[in-house]
């Protein structure tokens, strides 16, 4: 088994405990009414969208979403997260040290003894969450999830649901796929773009990602025989008959769309086998983006 097979199956328990760990942390997390905007590079700023999309959806206050790299100094927020496994990305570092005495910080990583601890004003370890791969699974959504907990909106569904989309068999045919298109709205497309992310660094595939209702605008002319389109959450009414008119093949999303996650993390997985690939070795990837000076 790989590392990151072995990581990704471990992530209902890494949800539950870290939904039960999030009330302990409130003072460093956004009170409703702040104007907050949450960071982070690759997979942690797919998921800091999620997390942005959530909060101002549930009316806690207006949230933005941005590449640590691109991150508005000018704009005024009362609390900026940081989302950074490693506690080492030379972007998210740089950005916390620009905002010390400034704004308040706070930094959700893996690793304590990292200098991230001494940049953010207030911090949240999951190192219980903390992998040796370099492809991101677990840390991710166990991330998410604690913010999901923060804004009461996890349940014991959600851990069901991952222990199903953990058990359940992939659908029929999708591993041979040629090229995959992951749909979402609201939070979702986050999770989306994070789906798309994972097939690319473990199996090299190629992949697409795009709220669902752009899906009709231009990107539905790729799809045919041998592409997939997967959605996560709910999709806009008659597209699903309209990506299978083309011969293409439709996978509804029915679970919580973090689950669905876990079913393409599980994808990534069996096509980079399919294809000779080790997911434990991407190519041109390391655990953390550290920059020269």
């Amino acid at each position: 088994m790989t590392h990151v097979e072995d990581e990704l199956t471990s992530q209902p328990e890494c949800w539950q405990r870290a939904a039960e760990q999030a009330p302990a942390h409130v003072r460093v997390l956004p009170a409703p009414g702040e104007r907050v905007a949450v960071v982070g590079c690759g997979t942690s700023y797919f998921m800091a969208q999620a997390a942005a999309a959530l909060r101002e959806g549930t009316g806690q206050g207006e949230t933005d979403a941005f590449a640590a790299s691109e991150f508005p100094y000018h704009r005024a927020y009362d609390r900026v997260v940081a989302l950074t496994r490693s506690g080492t990305t030379t972007e998210v570092l740089e950005l916390l040290d620009r905002l010390k005495g400034r704004t308040p910080t706070t930094a959700l990583t893996a690793d304590p003894a990292t200098p991230v601890m001494s940049l953010a004003d207030g911090t949240v370890v999951l190192d219980h969450a903390d992998e040796r791969s370099v492809v991101q699974t677990r840390f991710a959504t166990t991330a998410l999830t604690l913010l999901r907990a923060h804004l009461g909106l996890h349940t014991d569904r959600v851990v069901e649901d991952a222990r199903t989309a953990l058990a359940a068999p992939l659908p029929e045919g999708l591993v041979d796929c040629s090229q995959f298109t992951f749909l979402g709205r609201g939070w979702s497309v986050g999770l989306a773009n994070e789906a798309g992310l994972k097939m690319r660094e473990a199996a090299l595939a190629w992949t697409e990602a795009y709220p669902a209702m752009e899906y009709r605008h231009g990107p539905i002319s790729i799809t045919t025989s041998g592409t997939a389109t997967w959605m996560f959450g709910d999709a806009p009414e008659g597209l699903a008959g309209q990506v299978r008119d083309t011969g293409g093949l439709w996978i509804e999303g029915t679970l919580d769309p973090l689950a669905e996650l876990v079913r393409v993390q599980r994808l990534a997985v069996a096509v980079a086998a399919a294809r000779g690939l080790d997911p434990d070795q991407p190519r041109h990837l390391t655990r953390s983006v550290v920059l020269a000076p």
